[in-house]
């Protein structure tokens, strides 16, 4: 793990970038102290758009959906 000051760090950012693409680990200090950690991230896997007919049979529903509620029958 490679420690820089925020100083160096941002005089050299675009070599820094290049060293954490490749596998190296590197903390920025200020005042002898850790604040921050460059870490590569991670790609964002595509979800949309949606196909038509993904969600088959994932979702049911029950028969007696559209029936009043037991709780309710005192207001019908």
């Amino acid at each position: 793990m490679q420690e820089i000051t925020l100083t160096e760090a941002s005089k050299n950012l675009p070599e820094l970038i290049e060293a954490v693409k490749s596998g190296e680990e590197i903390v920025i200090t200020e005042d002898n102290k850790p604040v921050v950690q460059l870490t590569l991230v991670a790609p964002v896997k595509k979800r949309w758009p949606a196909k038509a007919g993904s969600a088959k049979g994932l979702i049911t529903v029950s028969e007696d959906f559209d029936e009043p509620l037991e709780d309710f029958q005192d207001y019908m």
